[in-house]
């Protein structure tokens, strides 16, 4: 029997979730409280809006480039499809891919669009300030398919979940970085994704601990989906595949399948395996209920095709440009020497030495040396000359 005592403390805008609490249950009971009763202010709906409209646009951009992970994903979800159905009558279990009006097994729908939205890696992600750990902002589909299937979900109740998806993963992200165990943070984005789509779908907080830990206690992905000579599609692909298995994994526990209980805390987990503890999961938790301090407000809006771990240097560079202290008459021969400070995790990704040679599109987009301080000095001018400043254009990042 679950005790549902003190997994919340309330702290007038903020959930705390200690770690010595049954984490999982709480995060669900916070979700289900939150779509009843969370608050975002207007200022959190403005960047949810920017932040949305970017994730379509760059589904949509990589489907046009048929890109091959999002097509295979595709072609998979319109299998066997019948054509030209009644497209537009929400049913249970069906929804959408981009670009289509048929219908088809929800899972496969949202695993096609999180793949297009993930692929050219140009949609915002989330810094956690805990040893710069990274999660991406790749799963709003996951909400827009819990719309499809249910008439009665208002369009505030969609964008609350979206919000709320986010709170989830990032602050996940925060509280106990994945990457120095060489766990793909990925995972957190399909925990958020398996709470929040529990939630808009009716299950109960216990069901949706249950599909927690069914989805950690089978599916942990590990960086070498990131690491090697060279990376293909499936780094890309590996928000899909994860959101694959949690949108089983809860629709699995809404119709009674039950897993290991409070799995932040289990001895034989994931988390105490790699951060031993006395019997507490190994990080306290605090999430947001109303106001402006949402995680959202902290996402990075992407300029272009780079990796997160290289907007640093960008950034330093449109700074000395509009402060005129880097070029002298336009001569970019009078840079005599460029050095590069950077953190350990921006070095494993972007820095290895299995990245000075590229060889595809997904390796180029993770390699320094292909990018290059003076191809970021080369675009930052050109984009300078197409606009006064990058806050002018985009907002505040």
């Amino acid at each position: 029997m679950i005790s549902t005592c003190n997994h919340l403390r309330r702290n007038f805008s903020t959930v705390s979730l200690r770690k010595d609490t049954n984490q999982a249950y709480g995060i669900a009971k916070y979700a289900v409280d939150f779509l009843k009763n969370g608050k975002p202010s207007h200022q959190v709906y403005n960047r949810l809006k920017l932040l949305h409209t970017d994730s379509v646009i760059c589904g949509f951009s990589a489907l046009s480039t048929k890109a091959n992970s999002p097509s295979i994903f595709k072609n998979e979800a319109l299998l066997n499809v019948k054509k030209g159905g009644k497209a537009n009558r929400p049913k249970i279990g069906m929804s959408k891919v981009f670009g289509s009006w048929d219908g088809c097994p929800a899972e496969k729908a949202i695993t096609a669009n999180v793949s297009a939205i993930s692929e050219l890696n140009n949609n915002s992600v989330f810094v956690g300030h805990n040893k710069g750990e990274i999660v991406y902002n790749d799963f709003y589909p996951v909400i827009i398919a819990c719309a499809q299937q249910n008439v009665a979900l208002t369009g505030e109740k969609v964008a609350k979940g979206m919000v709320l998806l986010n709170e989830i993963q990032e602050r996940l992200c925060e509280a106990f970085p994945l990457s120095p165990h060489r766990v793909d943070p990925v995972l957190y984005g399909a925990i958020a994704s398996t709470v929040t789509y529990g939630a808009l779908m009716g299950a109960t907080p216990s069901q949706i601990e249950n599909a927690i830990s069914i989805l950690i206690t089978h599916n942990i992905p590990t960086l070498a989906i990131r690491q090697g000579k060279q990376i293909y599609d499936i780094q890309g692909s590996s928000s899909a595949i994860l959101v694959e298995a949690a949108i089983n994994a809860i629709r699995r526990a809404h119709g009674g399948l039950v897993g290991p209980q409070d799995v932040f805390r289990n001895p034989d987990g994931i988390f105490r395996m790699l951060e031993p503890t006395n019997g507490n999961s190994p990080f306290d938790l605090n999430l947001t209920m109303e106001g402006n301090n949402f995680s959202i407000m902290k996402n990075h809006f992407r300029l272009g095709s780079y990796s997160i771990h290289a907007s640093g240097a960008i950034e330093g560079v449109l700074k000395l440009l509009k402060e005129n202290k880097f070029l002298v008459l336009d001569d970019p021969d009078c840079i005599e020497s460029i050095k590069v400070i950077t953190y350990k995790n921006a070095v494993d990704v972007i820095g290895d030495d299995a990245k000075k040679s590229p060889q595809t599109r997904q390796t180029a987009l993770n390699s320094i040396y292909y990018i290059g301080i003076l191809s970021f000095i080369y675009l930052s001018i050109k984009f300078l000359f197409s606009c006064k400043c990058p806050s002018e254009r985009f907002g505040s990042t």
